[in-house]
C-alpha cells in the first residue's frame, strides 16, 4: 500500500502544469533587461501600451509623449493637457484618450497622434481604461468621487460624456470584464465598487480587508480573479469578482501604484523600486515568487501582452523636497523607463 500510494502521489504531480510543480525557477523568471532614457519636461503617472503597433504612450502632465518600443525612442508628443494621468486606447474607432486632471478627456487620433478635441467629465479625472462591453472609456475621478463613462464614437468636439455615477468615495484605478461590470478602487474607503458599465449604477461595494487604501487594479476576467495592490498595509490582495471574497493577501514593497497580470503572473510595481511578482502556486494559494529590483520612483506600469515585456516610468531623483508628502524631486531630463523582460538566463 505505501508504493502504490507514493505512484499515485508521483502520477498527480506529473499532471500539473509545470509553473505548478515544485522546482519551477520563478525566483528568476523575469530582469530588468534594459533603460530607454528619455528625458523631458513634467511628471509622470500611469502608461499604456499599444502592442499592435509598438507604442507606449507616457502622460508627462501637460503633454503625453509616445514612444516606439522597438527602438526606446520618442516618435511623438501630444500637447494640450493641463494635468493629465492616463492613456486608454480603442482600436475600433481608432482614438486614445487622456484623462486630464481639471476634468477632461482629451482625444486623440492613434494613426496620426493629432488631438481630436475633449469632452468634460468631472474634477480630478485620474485612472481610465477602455471597457469592451459598453463601448465606453470610464475615468475614475478622485476629486468628485465618480466614475464617468465617455462613449468611444463621441463627438470630441461638441459631444458630452455619459452622467456620472457616484460612487460615494475617491475612485484611484479600474478593471472591466469585458461583460459588462467595472470594478473600481475606492481609496479612501478601502474597497471595491462594482459598476453595471451598461446600466450606469453601482450594484455592489466590497471590503478589501486586510488590506486597505487600494490604488492599483487588474483583473483576469478567464477565472474571475481581482488583483488589487494597497498602501496600507502593503499588501497585494485577490479576491474573487463573483462576490468578492478575499482569496489571498500578500506583502508588497511600500507605495504600490499599479498592479497587472499576464501568464499566471501577476506584478505590483512599488515607489520603494521593487516589482513585487506573485502567482498561484497550487490550486487556491498565491505566494510571492520574486521581487525585482527596479529603480526608486518605478510605481506604475504598462504591459506588453504580446512579449511579456513590462515597462516602468521613474527618474534620477534628489533630495526630499520638504513639502506635504516629503518626497524627493526628479532630477531635470532624468525621466526614463525601465524595461523587464522574461529572464534569459
Amino acid at each position: 500500500m505505501v508504493n502504490s500510494s507514493r505512484w499515485i502521489v508521483v502520477l498527480m504531480l506529473m499532471a500539473l502544469p509545470a509553473s505548478t510543480t515544485a522546482g519551477s525557477n520563478d525566483s528568476s523568471a523575469f530582469e530588468v533587461a534594459e533603460t530607454f532614457h528619455i528625458g523631458g519636461k513634467g511628471g509622470f503617472d500611469y502608461v499604456t501600451v499599444d502592442s499592435q503597433n509598438k507604442r507606449l504612450y507616457i502622460p508627462r502632465s501637460s503633454h503625453t509623449q509616445v514612444v516606439d518600443l522597438t527602438t526606446g525612442k520618442l516618435v511623438a508628443d501630444i500637447p494640450g493637457q493641463e494635468g493629465n494621468h492616463g492613456v486608454a486606447l480603442n482600436r475600433q474607432v481608432g482614438r486614445g484618450f487622456i484623462s486630464d486632471g481639471p476634468g477632461f478627456v482629451v482625444i486623440f487620433d492613434l494613426k496620426t497622434n493629432a488631438v481630436l478635441g475633449k469632452v468634460q467629465v468631472d474634477r480630478g479625472a485620474d485612472g481610465i481604461i477602455n471597457d469592451r462591453g459598453s463601448n465606453k472609456v470610464f475615468v475614475a475621478c478622485g476629486g468628485s468621487g465618480s466614475v464617468v463613462p465617455v462613449p468611444v464614437d463621441v463627438d470630441p468636439s461638441a459631444g458630452k460624456a455619459d452622467p456620472a455615477i457616484e460612487l460615494g468615495g475617491k475612485p484611484e484605478y479600474l478593471a472591466a470584464d469585458g461583460q459588462g461590470k467595472v470594478y473600481i478602487n475606492l481609496e479612501d474607503k478601502d474597497q471595491v465598487a462594482v459598476v453595471d458599465s451598461k446600466a450606469g449604477k453601482v450594484l455592489d461595494k466590497w471590503s478589501i480587508a486586510p488590506g486597505g487604501a487600494p490604488v492599483g487594479m487588474q483583473i483576469d476576467p478567464e477565472h474571475h480573479r481581482l488583483f488589487v495592490g494597497c498602501r496600507k498595509p502593503q499588501k497585494l490582495m485577490v479576491l474573487n469578482t463573483e462576490d468578492g471574497k478575499v482569496l489571498a493577501d500578500l506583502p508588497i514593497a511600500a507605495g504600490c501604484d499599479a498592479v497587472k497580470f499576464d501568464a499566471g503572473y501577476i506584478f505590483a510595481s512599488c515607489r520603494e523600486g521593487v516589482l513585487n511578482i506573485a502567482k498561484e502556486t497550487s490550486p487556491g494559494k498565491f505566494e510571492i515568487v520574486q521581487n525585482l529590483k527596479t529603480r526608486v520612483g518605478a510605481k506604475t506600469m504598462a504591459l506588453d501582452h504580446a512579449t511579456h515585456s513590462i515597462y516602468l516610468p521613474t527618474a534620477e531623483f534628489g533630495e526630499a523636497t520638504g513639502g506635504r508628502r516629503g518626497r524627493p524631486r526628479a532630477r531635470p531630463d532624468s525621466f526614463m523607463v525601465v524595461v523587464v523582460k522574461p529572464s534569459q538566463k
